[in-house]
């Protein structure tokens, strides 16, 4: 088992992120799983390894959540594939659905005037805002101003092309979006080179800060950065624990896996919290335990290590 204690951070890494050292004293009732990058490998698949492992930890009566950056929809077949029947926790904690039914079990919402606010912004700058709604049912995830990347003056080989062409079909045109978005948005983002997200991010956090959430972080399926936007208090952790309450399980209870920033909250908030070999630096900084990378199969070093605690 490639289980290790977290090193100190590296000259270079946060120190803003301290590292934890402290005891359990209460066995993990749930695990709460990233996809890209912890469920997922680099080829976006989830090994029969993984599957298994899952399928063990389960069976010893630890429920299993993910919690994932993805839209809804994206993950449902993830779900299917772990046999995972808890709520999903998309969209980084902004929207969480109940996969056998689809019923919403909490959607965020943006203080008056902060979206159009916000948008403002990101157009100014350069930058193309894509707003998520709740809309699973009527058969689209996403608004945009044009699928027309030449139109949005998006050049061939950038990330929000490839994002727009291969996601034409969930996508609901607005042209007005910037100036009246539609209700019911509860997140969203803009894509671009990482230097471009970051200093969108900074210039939203200056005007915003109390208003919103905000992380950049790569894409792991396109090209270019996303920075993404939802309302302040909003993480993926967030969301968890409105779940583990519902179920009467204490964050000391809760296991969480991640590998990039939107997973330091709930890495750092868990009673057990694990990065992935291929974790980001603020993720490791903040984690009780390092285990295999996700090409590895990272997950069994969990299952490992969660069924050897309940022994």
């Amino acid at each position: 088992m490639n289980v290790q204690p977290v090193e100190p951070p590296s000259p270079g890494e946060p120190a803003s992120l301290p590292r934890r050292d402290r005891g359990r004293s209460m066995p993990i009732r749930l695990l709460v799983l990233d996809v890209d990058g912890t469920v997922t490998n680099s080829r976006h698949e989830v090994s029969d390894a993984t599957v298994a492992a899952i399928a063990r930890v389960r069976a010893a009566g630890i429920r299993v959540m993910l919690a994932t950056g993805r839209r809804y929809r994206d993950v449902l077949a993830i779900a299917e594939q772990l046999g995972i029947e808890e709520p999903l926790v998309t969209a980084s904690g902004a929207l969480v659905k109940h996969p056998a039914d689809h019923v919403t079990r909490f959607r965020a919402a943006f203080a008056p005037g902060v979206l159009e606010g916000v948008l403002e912004m990101v157009v100014a700058r350069g930058h193309e805002p894509v707003l998520y709604t709740d809309s699973f049912a009527e058969g689209f995830d996403f608004h945009c101003r044009s699928l027309e990347p030449a139109a949005l003056g998006v050049g061939p080989g950038q990330g929000f092309q490839e994002y727009l062409q291969r996601n034409q079909a969930l996508a609901r045109v607005t042209p007005d979006l910037h100036r009246t978005p539609p209700g019911g948005v509860f997140a969203g983002f803009a894509m671009g080179p990482q230097d471009d997200m970051l200093s969108l991010e900074a210039a939203i956090r200056e005007g915003w800060s109390e208003a919103v959430s905000l992380h950049t972080i790569r894409s792991p399926r396109y090209h270019d950065y996303l920075c993404e936007i939802a309302p302040a208090g909003v993480t993926k952790w967030s969301a968890v624990l409105e779940m583990a309450r519902a179920w009467g399980i204490s964050p000391q209870a809760v296991c969480a896996v991640g590998d990039d920033v939107n997973d330091v909250p709930m890495v750092a908030g868990a009673g057990l919290g694990i990065a992935m070999g291929n974790a980001a630096a603020e993720v490791r900084a903040v984690a009780d335990r390092v285990v295999g990378r996700h090409d590895d199969d990272g997950l069994v070093d969990v299952a490992n290590l969660l069924i050897a605690t309940l022994a």
